[in-house]
This record gives structure tokens, sequence and C-alpha cells, in this order.
């Protein structure tokens, strides 16, 4: 009974995918991959997730080591924040970075005198990518930090290593894959991303955002060859997560 109710869960989540993999024809595919459009809307969505990643990781991967080695009033409160976007609908997360990011917010309004705009602007992007990606990338690093043993960072101390050392020789290396593995994943979240980039920054269009128009102004047939070529590159995300996975995790 067990094996048949979680099979069935299993056939509802495989089910479509593989419908939509065989929905596609070759040639259609083929024409997807010559569109000017779809190729400037792939390029601006990897090059925008990559960015957001990036972001997330600069500032994501210390506070994920002092979640995961500091005790301090608060604690958990911070792990709960950091968590919230998780269950925020990202409509709403798109109104809410439209209000503190437009140009008649007191941040976004100093930010526009700096020349950095986001409301339909590419900035607005990557702001929406990184707001639903950035806890996937600080939880995985937290618990990969978690997994080092504190005790071969303090050995690194006694022996005369530097706070700094310790972390770049010791613990960055040893937590090195899980934090990949989170990054990985931050990024293939980002690419994914449509409810608040919609609000925020329609145009320039990334690709779940150019699969939704043509499906709202031409139907199925025209949005099922981009949408297959966007299944594809989460599939192959999903694959490089298992291969750069930890081994205790798997």
């Amino acid at each position: 009974m067990l094996a048949l109710l979680g099979s069935m869960l299993i056939l509802f989540i495989v089910g479509p995918l593989v419908r939509l993999l065989f929905m596609a024809s070759p040639s259609g595919l083929g024409s997807a991959l010559a569109d000017p459009e779809l190729q400037a809307s792939i390029a601006l969505t990897v090059m925008c997730a990559t960015a957001a990643t990036a972001i997330a990781a600069a500032l994501g991967v210390p506070l994920a080591y002092l979640l995961a080695r500091a005790r301090f009033p608060g604690r958990r409160l911070l792990l709960g924040i950091v968590d919230l976007p998780v269950v925020i609908p990202h409509p709403v997360a798109g109104i809410a970075l439209l209000l503190f990011l437009g140009r008649h917010s007191a941040v976004g309004g100093a930010l526009a005198s700096l020349g950095l705009e986001f409301v339909s602007h590419v900035p607005g992007i990557v702001a929406g990518m990184l707001f639903v990606s950035a806890p996937i990338l600080v939880s995985g690093a937290r618990e990969a930090f978690v997994t080092v043993d504190p005790k071969l960072e303090r050995v690194a101390r006694s022996l005369g290593d530097s706070a700094w050392g310790c972390f770049r020789r010791v613990t960055l290396p040893l937590a090195g894959r899980g934090i990949l593995a989170g990054g990985i994943l931050a990024w293939a979240r980002s690419v994914s991303e449509f409810g608040s980039i919609v609000i925020l920054t329609y145009n320039p269009k990334v690709a779940s955002i150019l699969i939704f128009d043509r499906f709202t102004a031409y139907g199925l047939p025209a949005a099922v060859p981009a949408a297959v070529l966007l299944l594809m590159v989460a599939l192959a995300v999903f694959a490089l997560v298992r291969l750069v996975e930890p081994r205790e995790h798997r």
C-alpha cells in the first residue's frame, strides 16, 4: 500500500514531464533553437541567473557559516528570515520588490540617482532571481558547514593558522561540494523564476516569460518547443547536482 501511494505521486511528477518531452518534434526543437528571440531570451536568463547566484554566494556563504557555527540571540529568527522568501507567493515578492526598488522609493530612488535602475531593466531580473534563490544557497551552504567537524578547525588554529586561513584551507574545501550543489540548485531556481520577474521586469523577457507570452499570444504549439528546451536545461542541472552532491547526502 505504501509503495502504491508513493508510486501515484511519482507518476504525477514524472508523467507531465515525459508528456512534454515527447510533445515537441525534432523539427520544432530545431526551429526553436534557431529562433533569435529565444536565443536572446535564454542568453539573458543564463546571464542573470549566474549574476544572482554569484551575489547569493558572496553574501550567503559567510552568513551560512555564521549560522552553522555561532550561537547568538536571535539566531532562530535569522534562520526564519532567510527562509521567508520560500513561503511568500512570488507575485507578492514581485510587488514587494517593486515597492522597495522602484524609483519612487527611498532605496530605489537613491540607486536610480547612481544610475542603477531595476524596474524594466536587467538588474530587476537579477533582483527577482536573487530574492527567490538565495535561501536555497544559504541553506545548502549551512548544511555543508555543519558536516565539517569543528575539531579540524581548532586543530588548524592551534597549529598557528589564522581564522581566514583556516576557513580557506580547511573548512571551505571540506564543505565545497555541498556549497557547489546548493549553488547549482540556486542557479536552476533563478532560471525557472517567473512570478516576481513578470511584475518587476516584464521586458526584456527571460525564457520563462517568453514561454508564457507565446502561450497566451499563439497557443500551446508555439510554447511547447521553448518549454522543452527549458525543461532540458532543468534536467541537465538535476543531473549535475547529483554528480557534485556530497556522498553522504546521496
